[in-house]
């Protein structure tokens, strides 16, 4: 089986680069070659593509756009953006029109023929730092709805907690009664289900 590649990208040194990387590997063909996404949109549907390498920045419409009205014309074609775009908005964005795989345009040659054989086979390949950037932006989240269980008292006391305050110094700065911010304190370890201020600091602010 030979798998049909197309690729959309305005810069012609490196749409013809990619091109023949394709056209000179086993198992691959691509025929179809777009330095726009007005064009791409038109033509794309028709030819039963497996894989679409995918800039970003082109003339007209960007890439994300054109992925965004492909993939309803086309559903069994899989997306792969390839950008030097790295930028965690540029990321999601993608994703979320239904771009399968991000790649960097510094990715190299056999590393692109494997993304593309592993897109085909329902994997999503990442440049590796772009998937930490992934996987970093979940753990924020993670961190931000921990933070939310918390009251705005709470917040302040366990932000005072991070700047190494002591229980007495916490309760002269907030004006209240050492008592009350241990009260405020049990009451922050079983929101965020913790023991210690250790816990509960790694549990909501990045190390």
């Amino acid at each position: 089986m030979v798998l049909k590649i197309g690729i959309v990208e305005d810069e012609k040194q490196i749409r013809e680069g990619i091109a023949i990387l394709i056209n000179g590997s086993e198992g691959f063909s691509c025929e179809y070659a777009f330095d726009n996404a007005e064009e791409a949109i038109k033509k794309i549907p028709s030819l039963k593509l497996d894989v679409v390498l995918m800039d970003i920045h082109l003339s007209g419409k960007s890439g994300i756009d054109c992925v965004a009205e492909l993939k309803s014309k086309c559903p069994n074609t899989q997306f792969i953006m390839f950008t030097s775009f790295e930028d965690s908005e540029s990321v999601f964005k993608a994703l979320k029109a239904g771009a399968t795989g991000y790649l960097t345009k510094t990715t190299q040659p056999s590393k692109i023929l494997d993304a593309i054989l592993d897109v085909h086979k329902g994997g999503s390949p990442m440049s590796s730092h772009i998937a930490r950037k992934i996987v970093g932006s979940f753990h924020t989240s993670e961190k931000y709805s921990e933070l939310e269980k918390l009251s705005s008292r709470e917040k302040e006391i366990l932000d005072l907690l991070a700047k190494g305050y002591r229980y007495k110094e916490i309760a002269d700065q907030l004006f209240l009664s050492t008592e009350t911010v241990r009260t405020h304190i049990r009451n922050i370890y079983e929101k965020l289900q913790v023991n210690s201020r250790t816990e509960a600091l790694n549990k909501v602010y990045p190390k």
